[in-house]
């Protein structure tokens, strides 16, 4: 059984908060089992986007997965906002968690697969 959603994203929001980096939940999703993503927001106006890995990527795990969504180099911010307003217009009850660091990192490296369709991003658009 994994974790609700809340308690996932409280336990993320300290760790990022430990490391230095600024974080805020910018869309509260449904507490207990929304899809959460996250938002690396790059100071060059760049983004990368994580979010659920697909299921079936990792079968023998329950915790959940993070797989990249957008991580392309040259992501906007108006590309990821575009993405997650298709995402909200089929599942109101994501949420969506935007991260600053000084080192660029985004703190998933625990929790993201190892296994990955080839191409790169596990979704392109």
């Amino acid at each position: 059984m994994r974790l609700k959603a809340e308690i996932w994203v409280k336990a993320y929001l300290r760790i990022c908060a430990n490391a230095g980096a600024s974080v805020v939940v910018v869309r509260h999703g449904d507490d207990d089992a929304g899809a959460v993503f996250i938002k690396l927001r790059h100071p060059n106006g760049t983004a990368h986007l994580f979010g659920p890995a697909p299921a079936g990527i990792d079968t023998q795990n329950f915790e959940r997965a993070w797989a990249p969504h957008l991580a392309k180099p040259e992501t906007t911010e108006q590309d990821v906002d575009a993405y997650l307003d298709r995402q909200l217009s089929f599942d109101p009850d994501i949420w969506i968690v935007e991260v600053e660091d000084p080192e660029d990192r985004h703190h998933l490296d625990n929790w993201m697969v190892r296994e990955r369709p080839s191409g790169g991003d596990v979704f392109s658009s």
